[in-house]
């Protein structure tokens, strides 16, 4: 990858065998790093990438440089940690794909879901609260992690074969329910362990 200034400051030249293109900061985050809009990702591509980005624009390059080409660089660099995050952790992969794509994810004001996930919800907590050792609640993470697993390999066929957006919004809204979900078992289990 070839990463070069530009003729305007607040771009960058990305280059991977193609002609140079100008990367603005309102790009979006797949086509900063020249990705694929795609829910599958090589990771080592996506950090690569991000790493060669960060080179040139890291604010330390231009400590010496006049206060716009700063001002930009942090800019820059701020940009394209929050696109690397986004696009590192595939539950937010697949709710910017989906927001990218037109489909709002609406985690906040559409909790539907399909009766069999409501249902497997309310065992997991049963579980969780009927829970008095670190082995039961490890148990249960691990079931837990395996039903994330399930639903993130369904995501990316949604996502990048049958390209149904709402399925995948819905995908993702229980996706955000079971990474919480996954965080209360953990935090059980070291307040078993410390008990």
């Amino acid at each position: 990858m070839i990463v070069a200034a530009a003729a305007n400051p607040s771009e960058f030249e990305v280059s991977e065998d193609r002609p140079p293109q100008a990367l603005s900061l309102a790009a979006n985050d797949f086509e900063i790093f020249q990705l694929p809009e795609r829910f599958k990702l090589e990771e080592k591509i996506l950090e690569q990438s991000w790493k060669a980005l960060q080179k040139h624009a890291h604010p330390d390059v231009h400590v010496q440089s006049n206060q716009t080409a700063q001002r930009l660089s942090m800019q820059w660099s701020v940009r394209l940690n929050e696109a690397y995050q986004r696009l590192k952790n595939p539950i937010k992969r697949a709710a910017y794909l989906c927001e990218l794509k037109g489909q709002s994810i609406d985690a906040e004001t559409n909790t539907e879901m399909p009766r069999e996930f409501l249902l497997q919800q309310m065992e997991w907590r049963e579980t969780l609260d009927d829970a008095v050792t670190s082995v039961q609640t490890e148990d249960l993470l691990r079931d837990v992690r395996m039903i994330k697993n399930a639903l993130l390999t369904e995501l990316e066929q949604i996502l990048d074969v049958q390209n149904d957006l709402e399925l995948a919004a819905q995908k993702v809204r229980a996706l955000m329910f079971v990474e919480r979900f996954i965080q209360a078992v953990m935090l059980r289990i070291d307040q078993l362990d410390r008990a």
